[in-house]
């Protein structure tokens, strides 16, 4: 219930349907940093932990 598993989900989750590939085609696609790179973030670390418990 954390993170959206559909396939519609994750691409509205992740903002995906954005014009960014030219910039995601060099230098590979993780470990980068930069508001367009949104599968990096961080923002489900504390509703993940809440439901592990911790």
């Amino acid at each position: 219930d954390i993170f959206p598993l559909k396939p519609r989900e994750i691409i509205a989750h992740v903002n995906l349907l954005r014009p960014i590939y030219r910039e995601t085609a060099h230098d590979g696609h993780f470990g980068r940093r930069g508001r367009n790179f949104t599968w990096e973030r961080t923002d489900m670390v504390k509703p993940l932990r809440k439901a592990m418990g911790l």
